[in-house]
């Protein structure tokens, strides 16, 4: 399976790599002395695809290196449980089927310790414990890829201090009367 793999994705990452050449990462802006200023542009799919050729690229690319030991060891740690739950299923299969194969020379190493019911059990909780930390793995690849490229789209949102929301009082005219009510103003300022 692996060998159809490699190709597939030496094919994508080519692919994607004549996107990139033909994509413009440059904004020229002209200024008041009549001279133009370089400005990278920041790209969310570029940040999208490093992630998903290598897990914490994009976050790296998005200049938020601290997420990356942060992913690293998410996956260090379903693998290693993913590994360890497939070693133990492994070993109590074993053992259930040496118990189950009638033959009276062979024992396995858990006999007067677990019954047969117990192997069972012990097969089907390792088991699934291994299938879980494979799906886990799957999901936190694939929140490294969104992380990656929401934080790129976030790339250039303003925070500035010229965003502000203001609630005020205020008097109403209401009716044919023209009678006041109090009422309450939202003022939205941007810049």
């Amino acid at each position: 399976m692996i060998r159809y793999f490699i190709p597939f994705l030496i094919l994508l990452l080519v692919s994607v790599g004549q996107s990139f050449a033909q994509e413009t990462d440059t904004i020229i802006q002209p200024t008041k002395a009549d001279t133009s200023i370089v400005k990278k542009k920041h790209s969310p799919f570029k940040a999208t695809i490093m992630s998903v050729a290598l897990p914490g690229l994009g976050q790296v690319y998005n200049g938020k290196w601290w997420k990356v030991p942060i992913i690293y060891g998410g996956f260090g740690g379903l693998i290693y449980s993913a590994v360890f739950n497939d070693l133990k299923c492994r070993t109590y299969k074993e053992a259930y089927l040496i118990r189950i194969d009638d033959n009276p020379a062979t024992t396995d190493e858990f006999v007067g310790r677990y019954s047969d019911a117990n192997l069972k059990e012990l097969v089907s909780f390792y088991q699934r414990n291994r299938d879980l930390s494979l799906v886990f793995t799957g999901i936190l690849y694939a929140l490294n890829i969104i992380d990656a490229s929401v934080d790129a789209h976030l790339k250039d949102f303003d925070v500035s201090d010229d965003l502000t929301l203001k609630v005020r009082p205020t008097m109403h005219l209401i009716g044919p009367g023209m009678i006041p009510a109090p009422a309450l103003a939202l003022t939205f300022r941007l810049r």
